[in-house]
């Protein structure tokens, strides 16, 4: 069985924990999907769902009956749409459909990627749109609450017509196929999790086979995890700048309120507001703020950090925009409208998601990049306002922090690559049929990648800075960059001897994923955006 994949781990828990999330009284928000997907909320459907989706099965059932072939109730799929389906063939249909499209490849994604793709393909059931039984959407909401999490792979999705393998290795584990793993990540078969947990597999129906598969559900759930991880991470940079500026001997002249109004992108005025709030009353900075500093104006990564910073929150707020638009959706082909109507169309293209992931790469490898070029500011002695060579404590014999830039760089380099665009590289299947596709997996699943990056960057930057205020003795940083300085003596030495320094990288970006590095600067500094 295929292990899954390490990367993008996962982060800072929801500020309010859901217990239980009931489907079918409103949207589903972002909270929901953190609280299913990370921290095991159990799932209800609501009297008033169950109530729509019996009212669309019924009109599924009516169409079954038909002589006349209707999409995905009685005829084949894709290219295959045009073939009537005879009713005794039809329970085969739905089978065959679930167990051909099953065909992932590479090493299995994350556990909290499945079950926020599986809450979402539940929620649009909740809608009443897509036509399958109660008993389907029970079940479907059985396998989360029992914790029972089916293997899906890497690679399978284009994005279009739904994330379609990833959906079908879920609704395989529904008939009791597949590998799965259970609560405690051990491995085994869907028929052995659902004989565990006591629930009985599904035997489909007419159209259930293509209503388990049709979502942007899996794209979905990445960005709206990685919308919850770049909500903090974008304050630490904002943190780790105010740091850097700070021990670099920079002002927080160009960081004042009317300048930023004078700009009035909100992105950077929160963003500026920051700064301004975690320097304010610095003894470092006070110290050459007068007449006898003769340096006129700092370096872009330390003077423009709220228009950076503040355009990638930008984009944030339009990425969220994105996904909460997308989670009010019923997204299947064919969907039953209010009306009782079947109608097909194409509201599964990722497109719309696709671009979003897209724009938060491109927005965490800049985030990233200027984060890297203050961490070198630090290490350079040309440009580090009198701190020794690499924060050595002994130049030449200790290489000091030397190579965590190096590795900041290497990272950043790669989240270049990885903010390359797969929105633009449509590849037609299904016979022409599927002839233009998002891609928009793949976009979330380089995202997913590049918010690890982007972690530990801003890990490197943290301890780089936090050295560089030590070294600044006997002035002292502002309460919000002290009291994370302080936080990081907890589990990082001071400046000193050369030592092993990747614990102490591993040590920092923990302690940005835990959210206790944000918990120590709003602890000093109340109200940071």
């Amino acid at each position: 069985m295929a292990t899954r994949s390490n990367h993008a781990v996962t982060t800072t828990p929801a500020p309010e924990t859901r217990a239980t999330v009931e489907l079918g009284i409103g949207p589903l928000t972002t909270d929901d999907v953190v609280a299913v997907a990370r921290h095991g909320a159990r799932i209800e459907i609501s009297p008033n769902a169950l109530t729509a989706i019996t009212q669309s099965r019924a009109v599924i059932a009516a169409l079954a009956q038909d002589t006349e072939p209707h999409y995905g109730i009685s005829t084949g799929f894709g290219a295959l749409a045009t073939t009537f389906i005879p009713l005794e063939a039809r329970a085969q249909l739905q089978a065959g459909l679930i167990r051909s499209h099953a065909a992932g490849a590479g090493p299995a994604v994350e556990t909290e990627v499945v079950r926020a793709l599986m809450l979402q393909r539940l929620s649009t059931m909740a809608t009443g749109r897509t036509g399958v039984r109660p008993e389907t959407a029970q079940t479907y909401a059985a396998l989360l609450n029992a914790q029972i999490t089916p293997v899906v792979h890497e690679y399978g999705s284009l994005g279009c017509s739904g994330d379609l393998a990833p959906l079908a290795h879920c609704a395989l584990a529904l008939m009791g196929e597949g590998p799965v793993t259970d609560a405690d990540g051990n491995a085994m078969t869907a028929a052995q999790a659902l004989a565990a947990a006591g629930i009985t597999p599904l035997q489909l129906v007419e159209k259930e086979g293509l209503a388990l598969i049709n979502g942007t559900d899996g794209m979905l759930g990445m960005l709206v995890l990685a919308l919850h991880d770049l909500a903090g991470l974008i304050t630490v940079a904002d943190l780790s700048a105010a740091m850097s500026v700070e021990a670099l001997m920079g002002t927080d002249a160009v960081f004042a309120a009317d300048l930023a109004r004078m700009r009035p992108h909100p992105g950077q005025q929160a963003s500026a507001a920051n700064l301004r709030a975690l320097l304010e009353d610095s003894p470092i900075i006070a110290s050459h703020r007068g007449p006898e500093c003769t340096r006129v104006q700092d370096a872009y990564s330390l003077r423009c950090a709220p228009q950076v910073h503040g355009a990638v929150r930008d984009t944030l707020e339009h990425a969220r925009l994105v996904a909460l638009r997308e989670l009010t959706s019923a997204i299947d082909n064919p969907v039953v409208t209010h009306d009782g109507r079947v109608e097909s169309n194409g509201n599964f293209h990722g497109a719309p998601v696709a671009y979003a992931l897209d724009f938060l790469a491109i927005a965490v490898a800049d985030l990233a990049s200027m984060s890297e070029r203050r961490t070198d500011r630090h290490l350079d002695a040309r440009r580090n306002d009198g701190l020794p060579p690499f924060l050595a404590q002994t130049p030449g014999v200790d290489s000091g922090l030397m190579i965590a830039q190096y590795t900041a760089a290497g990272i950043v380099s790669e989240l270049k690559r990885l903010a390359a665009p797969a929105s633009v590289d449509s590849i037609p299947s299904s016979a022409m049929q599927e002839d233009h596709v998002s891609m928009g997996w793949h976009a979330a699943r380089k995202l997913r990648k590049a918010v690890d990056g982007l972690r530990d960057v801003l890990a490197i930057e943290l301890m780089t800075a936090a050295r560089s205020l030590d070294l600044r003795a006997p002035l002292q940083p502002a309460r919000g960059t002290g009291a994370v300085r302080d936080l990081l003596r907890t589990g990082v030495e001071g400046p000193g001897p050369d030592r092993f320094l990747a614990p102490e990288i591993g040590w920092v970006s923990a302690a940005i994923r835990s959210g206790a590095v944000l918990e120590a600067a709003r602890g000093a500094v109340p109200g940071l955006n």
